[in-house]
């Protein structure tokens, strides 16, 4: 059963045409990622679902009672309320259950113990019960916690933050409010790897349906079973986006296989004709023209078209020496405020390698470039680079682009000798055409700054690369090029990313900053690689952490008032959630026994932490039985 039907979509904004006829439908347990070129009307069309905007032509018929929480790029709160209250409010019928439930309380307090009063006040707690009156606001800090936010946030007006904090709070809310069917416009934008790796697991295992636009591709990879792409059109591909890409490649090749067949017949019939139709055969050649009219007429393809590409192109001027970049004693942070962030294990970067810096946001990645560089003095220590490096250097904020530039004037700065028709055919390989060269740099939008970035990185010609966040902004055909770029360059590459998709594919170690204990952690292998070892590593640490309490005595029973029910049922509640937990960890410790550690000592003390566990569960199981009984 589908939750949303569209017929024939078209939205026009005057004379242009964004979109047009487009049908679709989102079942139940949907998992959708909607994907295309910027500006192809991906937004314009998640707008229009979510009853935000009205189409041009046709209509969106949604289920009834079918709820819809849809996040936009750039949400906005002008109200006083704080991110609590604001997360509060994905509960008011719950709320509002709860202050009947307190009225009744006063009055059973006051001595009515009427019947109809109790039996009005059983009815209301359970479904309070039901409704998760006990657990909401074990939810909203789980889900807070989740996206990043610290409990120093809960009390801040939401009108006082910045647009990243805004829009992580908006997603709180749709997530508390459990909507059927999420429209999720780019929800990564805002959130490190550690938030993000959470949103995902979320979404694995919501209840309805989610369609959400993106430009992570590891995220669309986790999180998606099928890629929905706009060409505006909409061609439908099942699978995530890394099958969507191998798809999206055979449907081309076959598409073009057929057109130059079709081709070739037509040259082939129309040769024949040629040569017949005033001869012999006239017939024959007079039927065989008429057909092949037909066929001109009804069903003849067009050659499938590519969309425009960035062409980029990263070649070293001269080879670097072997050793690129190390350092000693290491501490990064500010000069003026002497705050070490974190300290540096001594590091070695050798030609041709790719470290990838990641780390949640505000640990200190960008600053740490900036040190590399020497634009910040290291507090302690020293980073020494190797011979005869060229270094260029992206900026995540674009910073080294002059605002007052045009983009004309922009590439002349960094390549003087280039003529003004060689900088307008250089740009237009950025996508940069006709008036747009003309443009002052102040005036572009985030992914037009990241092309305009990359060109003039380009010039450069360097043998080591600091790129910090070079894929924000840009959409995913670019990213793709980008990425297939960078694998083939000869240089050495120190990249600060979220985007694990380019980590995974390109880094060779992995440094991560870790804030909570100011250091940083160097792993050499790829991204997946280390993913594993951070999972084994908590599972282990899991298990380590399971204690033996002794068995509480039972408290004598006693008749429990309506209050003290509540406080019963509020246990059981943590205690299905602590056998849950415990369970989990079961499992955990039952597979590493399935392959144990070769040291003896190791597996026994992994047999003991079992046994540990397994008499905590029957305990907790025990004493929930007891509370059933009451």
């Amino acid at each position: 059963m589908s939750l949303l039907i569209a017929n024939h979509l078209s939205k026009s904004y005057g004379a242009l045409d964004v979109f047009r006829d487009l049908n679709l439908s989102i079942p139940h347990g949907a998992r959708i990622g909607l994907v295309g070129v910027n500006g192809v009307g991906k937004t314009t069309l998640l707008r229009i679902l979510a009853g935000e905007e009205e189409p041009t032509t046709g209509e969106v018929q949604i289920a009834r009672n079918c709820r819809v929480g849809y996040l936009p790029q750039r949400p906005h709160f002008s109200h006083q309320r704080t991110l609590w209250q604001e997360c509060l409010s994905a509960f008011a019928p719950l709320l509002q259950m709860q202050e009947d439930l307190q009225a009744l309380e006063a009055r059973m307090s006051a001595g009515d113990h009427s019947e109809e009063t109790l039996a009005q006040y059983g009815k209301l707690q359970e479904a309070f019960e039901r409704a998760g009156g006990y657990t909401y606001e074990t939810r909203i800090r789980q889900t807070l916690q989740g996206l990043g936010f610290s409990e120093s946030d809960y009390q801040r007006p939401l009108n006082k933050t910045s647009g990243g904090q805004q829009t992580r709070a908006l997603l709180a809310r749709i997530l508390l409010s459990q909507p059927d069917l999420l429209l999720l416009d780019e929800p990564t934008n805002h959130l490190d790897i550690q938030a993000i790796e959470w949103l995902e697991n979320t979404l694995k295992e919501w209840q309805g349906a989610v369609l959400l636009v993106s430009h992570d591709r590891y995220f669309l990879d986790q999180v998606v079973e099928q890629i929905w792409e706009m060409t505006p059109a909409l061609e439908i591909y099942p699978g995530n986006y890394t099958a969507y890409l191998h798809q999206r490649e055979e449907r081309y090749r076959r598409r073009m296989e057929e057109y130059e067949a079709q081709q070739a017949f037509i040259e082939k019939e129309e040769e024949y004709i040629r040569r017949n139709i005033a001869g012999q055969n006239t017939a024959q050649a007079k039927g065989r023209l008429k057909r092949l009219e037909r066929l001109l007429e009804t069903a003849r393809l067009t050659p499938p078209v590519k969309p425009r590409a960035l062409r980029l192109q990263l070649t070293p001027a001269q080879r670097s020496g072997d050793l690129v970049l190390r350092t000693q004693g290491l501490a990064v942070g500010y000069p003026d405020e002497r705050r070490v962030l974190f300290r540096v294990p001594d590091l070695t970067l050798r030609r041709g390698e790719c470290a990838a810096v990641i780390g949640p946001n505000g640990a200190g990645k960008t600053t740490f470039l900036k040190t590399i560089l020497g634009i910040l003095p290291p507090l302690e220590g020293e980073v020494v680079l190797g011979a005869s490096l060229q270094v260029g250097y992206f900026a995540q904020a674009h910073e080294g682009l002059n605002p007052d530039h045009t983009l004309m004037e922009e590439i002349s700065a960094a390549a003087p000798n280039l003529l003004p028709a060689q900088i307008r055919d250089y740009l237009a390989r950025f996508l940069f055409t006709e008036d747009d060269v003309f443009k002052p740099v102040r005036v572009l939008s985030g992914g037009e700054r990241g092309r305009l970035a990359l060109a003039v990185l380009a010039l450069s010609k360097a043998n080591l690369l600091l790129l910090d966040e070079p894929t924000n902004h840009l959409d995913l055909p670019s990213q793709e090029i980008l990425q297939a770029v960078l694998s083939d360059y000869e240089g050495t590459v120190l990249l600060v990313s979220h985007d694990r998709y380019l980590i995974d594919a390109l880094a060779t170690q992995i440094w991560e900053v870790r804030p909570e204990a100011r250091t940083l952690r160097v792993f050499e292998g790829t991204y997946s690689q280390y993913r594993e070892v951070l999972r084994a590593e908590e599972e282990a640490r899991r298990a380590q952490a399971v204690t033996v309490k002794p068995a509480e005595k039972p408290a004598p029973r006693t008749t429990p008032s309506r209050n003290k029910e509540r406080e019963r049922l509020k246990r059981q509640q943590e205690l299905e959630a602590e056998i849950q937990r415990l369970e989990e960890q079961l499992a955990a410790l039952s597979r590493a026994l399935e392959t144990p550690p070769p040291d003896p000592a190791k597996v026994h003390k992994l047999g003991q932490e079992y046994l540990h566990l397994q008499q905590t569960l029957e305990q907790k199981l025990h004493e929930w039985l007891e509370g059933e009984g009451h």
